[in-house]
């Protein structure tokens, strides 16, 4: 499928390095020289280009592009503890998913493109700051329409939002169940995303003396293989904790 005006790609070089541009059908003045945009009118995913003498190669970005390539301000929850919240609160087009902390918007730009078109994600945000950095970066997909949040302390917020899916990253998310889980409909998930041990143990208790259904908790860690000629083995580096994820289920 051909480029757009206005959607964000990137173009890659030969050592991999992505970088980002938006379409126009004019001219674009980038950091690597002046490309005439004209030229995605017949481009396609995957498309090589050369450019002031340098071969590029153009892609539409995937989810993880984008999050690799976000505005950061808070440390973001990474793709492979944002694809199991996906996986285990099931959520898919057309559900409805209520977010505490916005951050910098990658788990946000996860959950909407899961919900979108048909569902929506709203967002209670601490920091205003916060919340107009995560719609910058929101807007790079073009779903920020799908997208509503509101400022204020989750602890207390009046939510007017019910949600199929209930996602907290903030430390304390035992504190908010009381003022949330009325929005949570029955049979509906919860995810707690949360950086340490002890922290873990008062939002499972928490969860168990509401009566949520199935409440465990994971930790994920990634470690890349590396593939030469003549041999194969792991990488010495490995992306490690990141955080805890307690999940449960709500019963009527």
């Amino acid at each position: 499928m051909p480029f757009f005006e206005d959607e964000y790609i990137f173009l890659a070089d030969a050592d991999a390095k992505k970088h980002w541009m938006k379409v126009s059908y004019g001219m674009i003045k980038t950091s690597f020289g002046t490309v005439d945009g004209s030229k995605f009118r017949e481009l396609d995913d995957g498309s090589t280009l050369i450019i002031a003498g340098t071969e590029f190669t153009a892609f539409r970005p995937g989810t993880t592009d984008l999050i690799g390539s976000l505005e950061r301000g808070a440390q973001i929850i990474t793709p492979k503890d944002a694809a199991s919240i996906i996986m285990n609160c099931d959520i898919k087009c057309g559900d409805r998913v209520l977010e505490v902390g916005a951050g910098s918007g990658a788990l946000t730009t996860v959950l909407v493109t899961a919900a979108a078109p048909n569902g929506h994600v709203h967002t209670v945000e601490l920091r205003e700051e916060y919340a107009l950095r995560a719609l910058k970066n929101l807007k790079r997909t073009g779903l920020e329409k799908y997208w509503t949040y509101q400022i204020g302390d989750a602890k207390t917020a009046d939510v007017e939002f019910t949600a199929d899916a209930l996602i907290t990253d903030m430390p304390d998310p035992w504190l908010a169940l009381p003022n949330l889980s009325k929005n949570l409909r029955p049979g509906g998930r919860i995810c707690s995303y949360i950086p340490n041990m002890n922290q873990v143990e008062s939002a499972v208790h928490a969860l168990r003396k509401e009566n949520y259904f199935a409440v465990r908790t994971i930790e994920l860690l990634e470690r890349e293989i590396e593939v030469h000629p003549g041999g194969v083995r792991p990488s010495f580096q490995m992306l490690g904790h990141s955080g805890y994820i307690v999940f449960g289920r709500k019963r009527a």
